[in-house]
């Protein structure tokens, strides 16, 4: 990019992009039970519910199988839970203990895991604690002689997944959220290696008139009788300035307009539409569901997405399509976002905020574009403040890293901890003692 910095044609050009990557923890900080621990949590709970009334001696489905004895009627499902209910009157029992105890009474009911697929995540979970059900399903994809099997194992936990996400309650904005996706951009938080590129869009901003910055300032002004920002304050800032402002002589937060963003996508990697409601509704902003979203439930994309896996080749060789029919980037190509994503970050430069998205390999063949590209020249990380006052902040820069085949521009690009905040808090909360 730096050899185009003498063509005025690029001058004229010029922007200063954001795009906001959002991930689960970004609807975990708004309350919302998304992780992958809770969906398979609420699977169980499913199931206890559809015990309780057990209307066939053999209820299954893909995943497991409960089938009354022999001599066993269809009433024995209820009989069963209200003779546990009459032994434990105070405390009757809940649908996961009602699973349990189905899994384990013999002389009640045969239970059946039918998916070994499934039987690792659920033992995953209960020894880890946590789990990523996209990295497994890529570890039996590579071993795996029925890639079919799989894939249609996958699917029916992607439908099941839909189906719990459209069940969560509704949320509660957080305006500390909102403050930070419409937040300035900082030169401290600028790479040094595009230090040229921010000196000249703030030449080029100099030069604005009225017109000009009332279109950056449009969607900023979240409360019309008290603005955050206005003309008239650039105004004054430029006359009593000058060149200082390009030099970095003058205190940022003298004049804050000054550094906002042209245009903002929030690229979601979620299947809510949690983040939806954070951006003011003008052309400058805009959402980017990459992987779908529940509303539309063919749009969604849940599978495995790391070209640069040392087995993802062989996977290529085996002249089978089923072993590819889950991989994110051929499942990119089934809409337009993918494309809507790579015109953004083609049109001028651009910092990266990451909002709740752990940079997993999963994600790999994409985010390493958006890394590593010319334009990208700042990947500023908010992360997850704990209870304890701890935080992964550390965790998350070594899962960026993953992502980069170039540690130094890793090194360049990545926002230092002292610049960065905790996800919807106060950068002073990282002070207070934690409850």
């Amino acid at each position: 990019m730096v050899r185009f910095l003498n063509d005025n044609v690029f001058f004229k050009r010029i922007i200063m992009n954001r795009i906001v990557l959002i991930g689960n923890g970004f609807d975990i900080a708004h309350g919302l039970k998304t992780s992958y621990a809770n969906f398979i949590e609420w699977y169980w709970e499913e199931w206890g519910k559809r015990l309780r009334n057990g209307k066939s001696k053999l209820e299954e489905d893909r995943f497991s199988s409960f089938k009354l004895k022999n001599g066993l009627g269809v009433a024995a499902w209820y009989l069963a839970w209200s003779y546990c209910v009459k032994e434990n009157p105070v405390l009757p029992w809940t649908n996961k203990e009602i699973v349990a105890i189905a899994q384990q009474e013999q002389g009640l009911c045969t239970y059946t895991s039918k998916s070994e697929f499934f039987d690792k995540i659920c033992n995953h979970l209960q020894t880890k604690k946590w789990v990523d059900i996209e990295d497994i399903y890529y570890a039996f994809l590579k071993s795996s002689r029925d890639p079919k099997q799989i894939n249609d194992d996958l699917d029916f936990l992607k439908d099941k997944l839909i189906n719990y996400l459209k069940s969560l309650p509704q949320f509660a904005p957080n305006p500390i959220i909102q403050k930070q996706i419409l937040a300035p951009i900082s030169k401290e938080e600028i790479a040094i290696e595009s230090m040229d590129v921010w000196k000249e869009t703030m030449k080029i901003r100099m030069k604005y008139d009225k017109s000009k910055w009332d279109h950056l300032i449009e969607g900023y002004i979240l409360n019309k009788k008290n603005p955050h920002y206005s003309f008239q304050s650039v105004e004054y800032f430029i006359k009593t300035y000058g060149l200082d402002i390009v030099n970095g002589k003058v205190d940022e937060s003298a004049c804050p307009t000054f550094r906002l963003p042209d245009n903002i996508m929030l690229l979601n990697f979620n299947y809510t539409n949690t983040a939806d409601v954070y951006l003011p509704h003008v052309d400058k902003f805009s959402e980017n569901h990459i992987h779908g979203t529940v509303s539309k439930p063919e749009s969604v994309i849940f599978g495995y997405g790391d070209e640069r896996d040392d087995e993802y080749e062989k996977l290529m060789k085996k002249n089978n399509n089923e072993y590819l029919r889950q991989i994110k980037s051929f499942r990119y190509l089934d809409a337009s976002n993918y494309r809507r994503m790579l015109g953004f970050i083609e049109s001028g430069p651009y910092q990266l905020c990451i909002m709740g998205h752990s940079c997993g390999i999963s994600d790999r063949t994409l985010l390493s574009t958006l890394f590593g590209h010319q334009n990208c020249i700042s990947i500023k990380p908010y992360y997850h403040l704990k209870e304890d006052g701890t935080d992964n902040y550390q965790d998350l820069v070594c899962c960026i890293a993953r992502n980069f085949s170039d540690p130094r521009l890793m090194r360049d690009r990545v926002v230092g901890k002292e610049r960065c905040e905790p996800l919807g808090k106060d950068k002073n909360d990282e002070k207070k003692p934690q409850k």
